[in-house]
């Protein structure tokens, strides 16, 4: 598991469908057999070594005769698919009213298609495995519920070049990521902008950055390097991140701009 608080939930929930499965006199075979799953599922269930999805709770619940027990796990699960930072970070992005985010060498995650981010995941290394994978893709696609949110925050992406042209996954994966991102840059609350490569100054070469303006009137800052994450909100900190921010948008190209380029280049692939 990703961390000790996830394991803690599996473990319970593992050890409720055990004991409910043998209160009911059912083997882990037969259990797996009248939901739909095999033996080795429902033991990895049991020993917090899968995590169970809503139908396989359900299934459980209702077999069972758990009157509702089992499947009220379901929240408390689906948490659990994700690692704590991205719970944390998911959160922020829940209370925020704006958000800003300069990305410099990958797509920033509330903007990748599924097929994108599956890539990003499968090429790490050291290698993960498909279970993780899947984890994290889930996580991932999970944090862009934010967009269909009422009220949904302002936002605004700035994007280096770069990270429209590598064909992360393939062309035809670019192309539908490309198409995704005119999409979104549509939407009459979203901004995306471009950062031409060709640019001689440039105030974001210190890396990637997030702001999150919160509901209370608060603004954090989050990075990320390599597989290190942080929050920052120390008042003095976060000016300087807005201030960089601001810089960066506007020596990037403008919002109209930059849906002209991009669709440019999808027309070049």
């Amino acid at each position: 598991m990703e961390d000790e608080e996830s394991g803690a939930v599996l473990r319970t929930v593992g050890r409720q469908i055990k004991l409910w499965r043998e209160a009911a006199g059912l083997k882990q075979a037969e259990l797996g057999t009248a939901i739909g799953y095999g033996e080795e599922q429902v033991s990895a269930v049991e020993r917090a070594r899968r995590i169970p999805s809503p139908e396989f709770l359900e299934n459980a619940d209702r077999v069972l005769g758990a009157s509702g027990k089992i499947a009220a796990m379901k929240k408390d699960v689906a948490e659990a698919r994700y690692p704590k930072t991205v719970r944390d970070l998911a959160k922020l992005e829940s209370e925020a009213v704006e958000l800003g985010a300069y990305g410099n060498h990958n797509m920033d995650g509330l903007l990748q298609t599924e097929e994108h981010t599956r890539a990003l995941f499968t090429m790490r290394r050291p290698l993960l495995s498909d279970d993780v994978i899947e984890q994290r893709v889930a996580a991932r696609m999970a944090r862009q519920e934010i967009f269909t949110s009422q009220p949904a925050p302002i936002f605004s992406f700035v994007q280096e070049e770069v990270t429209l042209r590598r064909p992360i996954g393939g062309k035809m994966v670019q192309r539908r990521q490309l198409e995704h991102l005119l999409e979104l840059g549509r939407l009459r609350n979203v901004e995306i902008q471009v950062m031409p490569t060709e640019r001689d100054d440039h105030a974001g070469m210190g890396g990637q950055l997030q702001l999150l303006k919160l509901k209370g009137g608060t603004t954090v800052g989050h990075v990320e390097v390599q597989r290190f994450t942080r929050l920052i909100s120390d008042p003095r900190e976060v000016q300087t991140l807005e201030i960089q921010y601001g810089i960066i948008r506007a020596q990037a190209l403008t919002p109209r701009e930059s849906l002209a380029f991009i669709e440019k280049l999808r027309g070049e692939i």
